[in-house]
């Protein structure tokens, strides 16, 4: 029992790096984005 308890928090915790790991980089293509947009709104002022 205790195998398949250890076994299943593993999982769990590999699952959940890759969430963050993803949301991470979700993060920083929008700022990314919204930075390139703010220089292209400056240079056109």
């Amino acid at each position: 029992m205790k195998r398949v308890l250890v076994i299943g928090l593993m999982l769990f915790g590999l699952a959940a790096c890759e969430t963050v790991e993803g949301a991470g980089q979700d993060i920083s293509h929008a700022g990314s984005a919204l930075s390139q947009e703010s220089r292209e709104a400056q240079s056109g002022m």
